[in-house]
């Protein structure tokens, strides 16, 4: 038959069928079924067709009949291995052609695309499923903090207002987590991430990021344990912070999931090949592990072990996503191995360069920055921002840190501030309204020295690459993403610039100097309560003149036991205003009246203290 010579070499799978589903012929393609040629001439079709689709695809074929030409009919066939396969067809009607009641199916191997079709739908449904998620752990810490709050402005006890702010903090905390989850696996995805290449010892690494979770773990009676291989005691080249970035999500992950037994990290060498030292790293827990079928999805971006995992134990669900993409960027890999009810062991496999050093001669990078408000040194600083919540926490941060902050609500505002006044630094929100960050920016770099080379720190809740290098374009020194810390605000200003206060007078500023008095434990006892504070001097500069007054007559009636008495009545009050060289002088005035020694010298110092008193209260009498 003429139809036989044109198909014969073809790649498609020909097949040519009466109405009734006999197979009269088949090419040799057959073979990616695995069956041989000739092997299924003289069987019916539809013997090999999915069961439960048979009577679909008969209708089909009454309904070919009818035409000369039918197009990608879907059915599943069934192959020697006695698996199905996706098949699709396209009919040629032999009737129309030859008066022959039978077709010419030209059948094509569809099996991938449907896998890819399913794998799709499978993932949109993972996503959908991930944003759902996501979108409650969002909601869920806003709520907490807008509902405490609420509380807050109810005037609670002294506990349950401690109780309530620790809840905002806990929430606030969560809530950045994920949004960082979130920056974080975009930056990877773009191909935006870039890696250091320092000098590290996992003994200076691990032991300190194992210590974070101490806490977790006995709060949830968890035995944390980890081992570093003596081999490792090395100087390695690479990224130390992606690395704790790797073991921190790791080591959560295990905490979260395990609620009785262990969790153990040990490190150790893989192998050394050439300048490349493979470091491996175990992370082994007791928790409840992951089913089998699940083992190969649980690295992908919208998927978890399980849909209700998130709702169960909180989180973004992306941490283990971004551990493989970091693993893998660095030339390592990642694999699990985990039984169901029985815990799960990660593997981390990392390539470094080995140093040739024993010693590690370059500070490692800080990991963990504690705040520290005693080495703040006092600023001028234009703070632009448009938010009222944010411009309130920037200026308490800054209030905290004894900086003077004048504020600008935006862009237009800022330069008019900054033409009129002396700042040492610029912090500026970049999307504001009447004119932004970026212009502003420009605007100021175009102004006359030294304004033009004040330093500007952009503010920005959008961290991708192309938003900082807007900013960079415009003429900003550096960016910080929003939310930030003190500790973060701390580390841009002071270590990252290394700014440093001006001689100048803070513009605004009501003449007080605070050289003799220091308002920082008022600050950090009362959360920065300006209303606190100023009560706190209101009576300290209400009940300090009358003691002043007893104390020289004290000195006049030579009574050095009353002095003494006196001194120390007032000591509290000057730790409390941070009135520290006062107070020293305070300490010798009351030790020497209370044993009676150095009395030729002791009616001199204790008139001169009053008097450095009485030319401070005055001062304090202008801040309130």
């Amino acid at each position: 038959m003429f139809y036989e010579a044109v198909v014969e070499d073809g790649s498609d799978l020909i097949f040519i069928v009466d109405y009734e589903g006999n197979i009269h012929y088949h090419n040799s393609s057959v073979h990616v079924l695995g069956y041989r040629s000739n092997s299924l001439t003289g069987k019916n079709f539809f013997s090999y067709i999915l069961p439960e689709t048979a009577a679909d695809l008969r209708v089909q074929f009454r309904k070919s009949q009818k035409r000369a030409y039918t197009e990608k009919v879907e059915f599943q066939f069934l192959c020697s291995d006695r698996s199905y396969k996706f098949l699709e067809f396209n009919a040629i009607n032999l009737k129309h052609k030859e008066g022959t009641e039978g077709f010419i199916l030209d059948c094509r191997d569809i099996t991938l695309r449907k896998r890819d079709a399913e794998e799709l739908v499978r993932l949109q449904k993972a996503k959908e499923q991930f944003l759902a998620n996501i979108s409650h752990e969002i909601r869920t810490p806003i709520n907490g903090i807008a509902g405490m709050a609420s509380l807050l402005s109810q005037n609670p006890s002294p506990e349950d207002r401690e109780m309530y702010l620790n809840a905002i903090r806990h929430s606030a905390e969560n809530l950045k987590l994920i949004i960082n989850d979130i920056l974080d696996l975009a930056a990877i995805e773009s191909g935006k991430l870039r890696f250091e290449k320092i000098p590290f010892n996992l003994q200076d690494l691990v032991p300190p990021l194992i210590s974070t979770f101490a806490y977790q773990a006995k709060e949830k009676r968890l035995e944390l344990k980890y081992s570093i291989a003596e081999k490792l005691n090395r100087i390695l080249l690479g990224d130390p912070v992606r690395l704790n970035q790797i073991l921190i999500n790791l080591v959560s992950n295990a905490v979260k999931f395990t609620h009785n037994g262990s969790i153990h990290v040990t490190c150790d060498v893989d192998k050394i090949h050439r300048d490349a030292c493979w470091v491996r790293i175990e992370v082994t827990d007791t928790g409840v592990g992951i089913p089998k079928e699940k083992l190969h999805t649980i690295f992908e971006s919208f998927s978890q072990a399980d849909e209700s995992v998130t709702r169960k134990y909180g989180g973004s669900g992306l941490g283990l996503t971004i551990v493989k993409q970091l693993v893998e960027l660095q030339k390592g890999k990642i694999t699990v191995r985990s039984k169901e009810g029985k815990g799960s062991t990660f593997i981390v496999l990392i390539p470094y360069a080995a140093a040739k050093a024993k010693t590690i001669t370059t500070p490692l990078p800080t990991l963990n920055i504690r705040f520290q408000p005693g080495l703040i040194k006092r600023l001028n600083v234009l703070l632009v921002e448009d938010n009222d919540i944010n411009r309130l926490y920037a200026k308490s941060i800054l209030k905290n840190w004894n900086c003077h902050a004048d504020i600008a609500e935006n862009g237009l505002v800022a330069i008019e501030k900054v033409k009129n006044n002396s700042y040492d630094i610029v912090l500026m929100d970049v999307q504001m309204p009447v004119m932004d960050g970026y212009e502003a920016t420009k605007a100021i770099r175009l102004m006359d020295e030294p304004k033009r080379n004040l330093p500007i720190i952009a503010l920005t809740a959008n961290a991708t690459k192309k938003d900082v290098q807007l900013c960079l374009a415009a003429g900003m020194n550096d960016y910080l993403p929003k939310p930030f810390t003190p500790e973060d605000l701390q580390r841009k200003i002071f270590e990252d610039l290394k700014i440093t206060p001006s001689e100048k007078t803070p513009n605004g500023e009501n003449g007080v100097s605070n050289s003799s008095f220091d308002f920082s434990y008022l600050r950090s006892v009362s959360g920065n309560n300006e209303e606190f504070i100023r009560e706190m001097i209101q009576t300290f500069i209400q009940t300090i003149p009358p003691i002043l007054n007893e104390m020289s007559a004290s000195v006049g009636s030579e009574d050095w036991i009353k002095l003494s008495r006196l001194a120390h009545q007032i000591k509290p009050s000057l730790s409390l205003l941070g009135m520290n060289d006062l107070r020293s002088r305070l300490s010798h005035i009351e030790e020497y009246g209370k044993t009676k020694t150095n009395l030729d010298a002791l009616p001199s110092l204790t008139n001169r203290f009053v008097l450095q008193c009485e030319e401070i209260i005055p001062q304090l009498a202008q801040y309130v």
